[in-house]
């Protein structure tokens, strides 16, 4: 438990404009509490799954939240005093604050440690579509598996849909080798989410398209790094070349049961607290 509330008061020391910034928290009564700074627009699934016309995302916001995005998981990986893994990157833990900025949120699963450490294998928690195959196989987290669930993040944003939807033909319903399909046929831009009523740049679908492919290399070596992720976001670097063979993809492995039980949950203990309240940042 020590360890638990060593590395919450660590998530509060995290400082970049595009974290949700964690205030304090408050243990009382055997439950715990975390405080975070209010996102007045809520969490990036509701626009991208809501089929109100008001709350469409244009393709200049979708860019800007996924640069965003890149830009924070690049902090967390190496430019903070420690390494953090975030393990549950999805749209869901997207917030958007009053200017539509992607922030991201919820770090129930991060896991802090030092430079140079050997990581252990640890259970196996996450969202299914999202996890790499490593981490299915043998349980540890690393910043490739952060890269592996950027990278369905990448895809879910231009294509409007989640990585797994057993409602979509047996054909698309990995939303990653659907893309994968639709690049060795050259037509990549059907893929693209019909709500932008092809209002985008052509040039910037496949060259996210790409690169969320890129990050979705089964070698996890062949993944780039974000630091990587960043240039390619920002033009400094092209993104390479990639094939779109599905065999070089590490495809999610969904059987019969998974298809009904979408998302895997780490049960939730039971603490015994003595009343405790903190705050950051001098709050």
């Amino acid at each position: 438990m020590q360890q638990y509330v060593a590395e919450i008061a660590s998530m509060g020391r995290l400082r970049h404009k595009n974290l949700v910034q964690l205030l304090g928290y408050c243990r009382r009564k055997g439950e715990l509490l975390l405080v975070y700074d209010y996102m007045p627009n809520g969490s990036l699934d509701n626009y991208l799954f809501n089929k109100e016309k008001g709350k469409d995302l244009t393709w200049s916001q979708r860019l800007n939240i996924i640069k965003g995005v890149a830009s924070a998981l690049l902090y967390l990986h190496e430019e903070w005093e420690q390494v953090v893994l975030h393990r549950d990157i999805k749209s869901s833990n997207i917030l958007l604050d009053a200017e539509l900025n992607g922030r991201l949120g919820d770090f129930g699963l991060a896991r802090f440690h030092d430079r140079g450490q050997n990581l252990e294998a640890t259970r196996v928690v996450g969202t299914i579509g999202y996890m790499a195959p490593e981490l299915t196989a043998m349980g540890v987290a690393t910043t490739k598996t952060d890269v592996y669930a950027f990278g369905s993040f990448i895809l879910e944003v231009v294509c409007g849909r989640r990585p797994v939807d057993p409602e979509r033909p047996v054909e698309q319903m990995i939303l990653m080798k659907w893309v994968a399909t639709c690049g060795s046929r050259d037509n990549l831009m059907i893929t693209v989410d019909s709500k932008l009523e092809g209002n985008f740049k052509a040039e910037e679908v496949k060259m996210l398209l790409k690169l969320g492919m890129l990050c979705s290399q089964s070698n996890p070596e062949n993944r780039p790094s974000m630091r990587h992720i960043v240039q390619y976001l920002e033009g400094n670097v092209p993104v390479p070349s990639i094939s779109f063979d599905t065999t070089g993809f590490g495809m999610p492995n969904i059987s019969n049961e998974t298809v009904t039980q979408m998302t895997t949950t780490s049960t939730s203990a039971n603490f015994s607290f003595e009343d405790v309240t903190i705050l950051f940042g001098g709050r």
